[in-house]
């Protein structure tokens, strides 16, 4: 019996998919997590041989709680919506072991789960290919580190504060970012570094 913990924050949803692949004979539904703190619990309290993992949930994003558990015996399968290639490479470099879209058909998951079992990987096609023409991330490791401290909600000065910088120094970091990322502002910023899948 493959023992299985679902992590998805739409309830309606959690709860098709809990009933999907608990008619499949082989198959047993263990815990159902709301988000990816509750994911990472419950994996740990009822030791499931996969987790089904949404990736956009509270508290702790599903790719988050996979880094939480790489070498924990549990597989992740990432079920999501986003066919962004940055996701992907950060669900490999995790460990998942499949990554498949929300609008594959239904039957392709219980597939996916018996192979990922049988020891193989299974990715949805369209983000293989993606990922040979993927993007690298532009920004150094001290620019993403402003970039962060912006998403937060953090001013120039408090960045300033924060790293030990100067004003002007953090003012030519964003401009930097900017020019980088090919956007107008801060907001641009922080949303096309996150559709890229490159915030950490």
């Amino acid at each position: 019996m493959i023992r299985i913990v679902i992590a998805e924050d739409q309830r309606m949803l959690l709860g098709a998919l809990a009933s999907l692949l608990d008619l499949e004979d082989d198959m047993e539904v263990v815990g159902r997590a709301a988000d990816g703190e509750e994911a990472v619990a419950l994996v740990r309290l009822h030791k499931p041989d996969l987790c089904v993992m949404d990736i956009e949930m509270p508290k702790k994003t599903g790719l988050e709680a996979a880094e939480e558990l790489k070498g924990s015996g549990c597989r992740v399968l990432i079920l999501t919506t986003f066919a962004r290639s940055g996701y992907f490479e950060r669900a490999i470099r995790a460990g998942a072991h499949g990554y498949l879209l929300k609008d594959s058909p239904s039957e392709e998951l219980a597939d996916a789960i018996r192979s990922i079992m049988s020891g193989r990987r299974v990715y949805a096609p369209e983000l293989v290919d993606d990922a040979a023409y993927a993007e690298e991330n532009p920004l150094t490791d001290r620019e993403r580190e402003v970039l962060l401290l912006i998403s937060e909600g953090k001013n120039t000065k408090e960045i300033a504060s924060e790293l030990s910088l100067t004003n002007g120094t953090v003012r030519n970091y964003v401009s930097v970012i900017l020019d980088k990322l090919g956007v107008g502002n801060r907001i641009e910023a922080i949303t096309r570094f996150k559709e890229k899948g490159w915030f950490k």
